[in-house]
């Protein structure tokens, strides 16, 4: 049965750019599993609101609905055992919880205020209005306020990757020698950025602008090219593998 999942978009319903929802395609991915997108936007509450949840990833396999990214990646662990594991066993897992906590705090916690005012350009209208009022409200400031400075704020972020680079010293990902979810965990804050802000994160001797790249063409899109490959338009704004790095065809919609 063909799995579906709510993705956060704006104007352009084929640019999802939720990191959570990030998360969840490149653990799709390594399973190698198919999902049919289904545009969400921030306003669209009801949509989702029959499923238990307010916000994206939502996850429906026939009748059950997975909500939230964690839940969805161990729920494919278990739920499709035969499949590549995401995890490598329990400790995997165990520290998978770990750092899903750290990439909330750290990697998305981070990245936040070094592109919010840039988001709201890919929105509509009424969801532009929303997103505005509800993060400025969070920030107690208005968003261009909140990313003023970044050119120079964007050096402590960079230094709170340093676990990471260490890391990386000794094996190609942070789940050793292949990519598993500890790698899509920061993976998708990096994506999030990249759809939805030009402004350059890392510097392109950075360790982590390599591991960047890789993670993004270490997994097969079932039934399509390998995630990252060229021969897909790259917008002008961001310099890294292209925004769309798969192609699906047949029921499931195409997560361009």
């Amino acid at each position: 049965m063909l799995l579906k999942l709510y993705e956060l978009v704006g104007t352009d319903a084929a640019r999802p750019f939720s990191p959570f929802c990030w998360r969840t395609r490149m653990a799709l991915a390594h399973k190698g599993l198919s999902a049919d997108s289904i545009p969400w936007r921030f306003t669209e509450k009801a949509a989702i609101a029959p499923h238990g949840s307010d916000k994206v990833p939502v996850m429906l396999d026939g009748e059950n609905a997975v909500v939230d990214s964690w839940v969805i990646a161990n729920y494919l662990e278990d739920t499709y055992p035969d499949r590549p594991s995401l995890f490598g066993g329990d400790g995997g897992r165990a520290v998978g919880r770990m750092i899903n906590g750290w990439g909330d705090i750290a990697v998305n916690g981070g990245i936040f205020p070094l592109i919010v005012a840039d988001i709201p350009g890919h929105l509509g209208p009424v969801d532009a209005d929303y997103f505005r009022k509800s993060r400025e409200a969070r920030l107690g400031k208005p968003l261009e306020e909140a990313m003023a400075g970044r050119d120079k704020s964007v050096a402590g972020f960079r230094k709170s990757l340093e676990p990471m680079r260490l890391t990386l010293k000794t094996q190609p990902y942070l789940g050793g020698k292949v990519a598993n979810y500890a790698d899509y965990i920061a993976f998708g804050g990096f994506q999030w950025a990249r759809v939805v802000s030009p402004f350059k994160l890392l510097e392109a001797d950075d360790p982590l602008y390599a591991w960047r790249g890789t993670t993004a063409r270490c997994v097969r899109w079932p039934g399509a090219q390998i995630a990252g490959l060229s021969g897909v338009a790259l917008p002008p704004v961001h310099p890294w593998p292209p925004v769309y790095p798969w192609r699906n065809t047949g029921a499931a919609r195409a997560i361009l």
